[in-house]
Order: C-alpha cells, then sequence, then structure tokens
C-alpha cells in the first residue's frame, strides 16, 4: 500500500461547475461517419492510449490492447475484409428487428471510412495472460475492463478534438491476423479517428438521448 495522491476535493460549487462543464463536452460528441483524411499528429494519440490505460480494471490486469493503424494498405485489407462481413450480416445475417433499429442512422454494407480516416484504433480484450514462466493465467472482468478503457479513450479523443467511430463487424477475427495478436487475444472494437470531413452531416436520430429520468434511479 502507499499513500494515495493525486486527489484533489474541489469546494462544492465548483464541482457542479466542473460536472456541468464536462457533460456539455461529451454531449456535444457524435459518430462520425465522414472523415477528412488530413493525419493526425501521433503524440496526441499516444497521449489519448495513455488516458485510456488510466481506466480501472479486474485485479488491475490492464487487459486490453490498442494496435493503432495508419498504413493505408493495411487499412484497405481491414476495409475490404470489414464488407464482406458486413455484407453477409446485412444480407442475410442480421435479424430484421436489428435491421430495423439500424434503419434511421443509414448504415449499410459499405465502410469507405475505414480507409479515408487518418487512422484506426483495433481494441484487443486479453482472454488471458502469460507469466514470465510462460504460463498462462487468467485475467478476470475482462469485458467490463475493456468497455471502461474503450469509454476513457473516447473521451479522451473527443476532448482532443477529434471524431470517432465505433465500428464492430462480426465477426472480426481477420483483426488479429492483420495485426500481429496473439491468441491469447480477441478483438472487440475497430475504432475510427480523425477529423470530421468538411460539411460532414450525421443522423438526426444518433443525437436523441435518453433524459436523466430514464437513465438513473435513486434509492
Amino acid at each position: 500500500m502507499e499513500p494515495l495522491t493525486g486527489y484533489r476535493e474541489l469546494p462544492a460549487d465548483t464541482m457542479l461547475e466542473r460536472a456541468r462543464a464536462s457533460y456539455q463536452n461529451l454531449r456535444c460528441r457524435r459518430t462520425v461517419r465522414d472523415f477528412d483524411s488530413r493525419p493526425v499528429d501521433r503524440a496526441v494519440i499516444e497521449q489519448c492510449l495513455l488516458a485510456a490505460g488510466t481506466a480501472p480494471s479486474g485485479a488491475n490486469q490492464q487487459p486490453w490492447h490498442f494496435a493503432v493503424i495508419t498504413d493505408p494498405e493495411r487499412k484497405s485489407q481491414i476495409r475490404a475484409a470489414a464488407e464482406e462481413e458486413e455484407r453477409s450480416f446485412y444480407n442475410g445475417r442480421a435479424p430484421e428487428e436489428w435491421l430495423r433499429a439500424l434503419a434511421p442512422l443509414g448504415t449499410d454494407a459499405n465502410k469507405p471510412f475505414l480507409e479515408e480516416a487518418p487512422l484506426l484504433i483495433a481494441i484487443f480484450a486479453q482472454k488471458y495472460g502469460i507469466d514470465a514462466q510462460g504460463e498462462r493465467f487468467s485475467h478476470y472482468y475482462v469485458p467490463e475492463s475493456v468497455g471502461i478503457a474503450t469509454g476513457f479513450l473516447i473521451a479522451a479523443l473527443h476532448d482532443a478534438g477529434l471524431a470517432t467511430l465505433t465500428h464492430t463487424p462480426s465477426p472480426m477475427g481477420f483483426l488479429s491476423k492483420l495485426c500481429g495478436r496473439p491468441e491469447s487475444e480477441k478483438p472487440v472494437i475497430l475504432l475510427v479517428v480523425g477529423h470530421p470531413k468538411p460539411g460532414c452531416q450525421v443522423p438526426v436520430h444518433g443525437g436523441i438521448k435518453k433524459p436523466l429520468a430514464q437513465i438513473s434511479s435513486w434509492f
């Protein structure tokens, strides 16, 4: 154990002011599907990844890996593989109810943003770890831990002035091969990152969020 450092208690009015500012910042975040191709400074992405790495995790095992892809050829390969899975999804695998839920967003099997955006971040969940002796050991609360870290990452990228898209082609095992990741890791999200294209439009439906009364209760 060690002394707690870094925590600072704030006056009540400052707490509320900062909480409101955080909400106002995050409520402006929108999922974007039209990306400008101009590059993003690697240092900015690295700081956002460091922020994601501060997330809490089961037994502090930090069961995540972030593979950043900027190489145009590799992005093209990812797009081809993702669109193949998406065509299968839209043309038969997806239940009708799911397709109806997606309809207001205007999505389809075409994913040009996977090549147009300057970078992709493939997020992997580490199902288990390997110790120094080469022995496997269990990881705990992996989906929860990776989900929290991904939320930290999206918030950090938004705060840095970047737009994101959480893309989840299913299945996405092709990412393991294209990113050279081990069998112990499972790809869970392909995060598209960059600046919105000039004149970018977003679905009205995506900006409608449930009110506080519907997402919380007090006891």
